[in-house]
């Protein structure tokens, strides 16, 4: 979109110059995708498919496709959101959280 000199004139600078400021502010302030997404801090392996592609668990936005799934982080222990996830989506076959997989007595817990 092209604006007409005329219309820099009729605005004049200083009303000009407080759109830009909060252009520039939103721009500054608004997430990113990666932010707004959250980076991946859980991973779960379900022993069959899930229909949903999205699940909101406990406040937690996970994300399957097929029998993987992932989320952000939450503020709870591991074995407990993988207990969630068990009871919301089905038997885990394997979870991880931050990279580290729950032992087999955790996970055992997790599916009890």
């Amino acid at each position: 979109m092209i604006l007409p000199h005329s219309f820099f004139r009729s605005v004049g600078p200083a009303s000009l110059a407080l759109v830009c400021s909060a252009l520039t502010l939103g721009a500054a302030i608004a997430p990113s995708p990666a932010q707004a997404n959250g980076a991946v801090f859980y991973t779960a392996q379900l022993a069959a498919p899930t229909a949903e592609r999205t699940s909101i668990i406990s406040g937690v936005a996970w994300q399957c496709d097929g029998t993987s799934c992932v989320a952000a982080k939450s503020n709870s222990r591991p074995v407990v959101v993988c207990q969630r996830v068990a009871r919301e989506l089905g038997e885990v076959t394997n979870f991880t959280a931050e990279g580290k997989a729950l032992d087999t007595e955790a996970l055992a817990r997790c599916n009890a």
